[in-house]
């Protein structure tokens, strides 16, 4: 059976050839869900992700999504702590029903002292994985932060790449980016850094990946934007 849920979307970033949506129930128990395909990875097909008129669901969009189930944990032992994951219901589109503002930001935000478990890689301060072996004493994987500046590096390795470099309750991140808007944007720079006041980061612990689970930045909403576009 269907179950319709009113996400407030925070995250619709690339992901293996198809995107991954995130956001936080816009209800009293405020809690995250990833929509999922039955792909293995559980990328969402572009075509799936996107709202009737052929629009994409924006970071601070509210969204009706059409749910099936959670899923099975224990069928995803390699990835169990991804325990946000509810696998989206075919045959229905996704229907934006609103919009959040900053203010709604500030009353989800979350303060974890850590981005999970840091040190990795050893002797380096990027803080950007964790070891496989690690990852099952975690319970969740997506975390909502504020920080007062970020920046974005472009450098070109094999392919353009974009990173933020942030600081998080004094301790320092490098983590790749797949929000789509900002690497489409910051892909077209030359090579170098480039710095963004206050911002929510989006956080997302990935799919082991060659022994590790990376932390990826999913979205990156600005603080000037955003009040920008809520004057409008």
């Amino acid at each position: 059976m269907t179950k319709f849920r009113r996400l407030i979307c925070l995250a619709n970033s690339y992901k293996n050839g198809g995107r991954c949506i995130a956001g936080i129930t816009d209800d009293a128990q405020s809690e995250w869900i990833r929509p999922v395909s039955k792909a293995p990875s559980g990328a969402i097909p572009e075509d799936r992700q996107k709202f009737e008129d052929q629009s994409e669901p924006r970071a601070l969009d509210i969204i009706s999504v059409p749910l099936k189930k959670p899923v099975n944990i224990e069928k995803y032992k390699a990835y169990s702590f991804q325990r946000e994951n509810w696998l989206l219901e075919d045959g229905k589109k996704l229907r934006k029903v609103g919009r959040a503002d900053w203010n709604r930001l500030l009353e989800l935000e979350q303060r974890p002292k850590t981005l999970w478990i840091n040190g990795y890689p050893p002797n380096r301060d990027f803080n950007d994985r964790i070891p496989g072996e690690l990852t099952i004493t975690l319970t969740e994987s997506l975390k909502l932060i504020r920080v007062s500046r970020v920046t974005l590096e472009v450098y070109t390795k094999g392919r353009k790449r974009l990173s933020a470099k942030f600081y998080y309750n004094r301790c320092h991140y490098k983590l790749r980016v797949t929000d789509p808007s900002y690497r489409s944007e910051y892909r077209e720079k030359p090579d170098g850094l480039y710095t963004l006041g206050e911002a929510f980061l989006t956080v997302s612990l990935g799919e082991p990946f060659e022994g590790y689970s990376y932390k990826l930045v999913a979205a990156i909403i600005e603080r000037a934007k955003t009040e920008a576009d809520s004057s409008r």
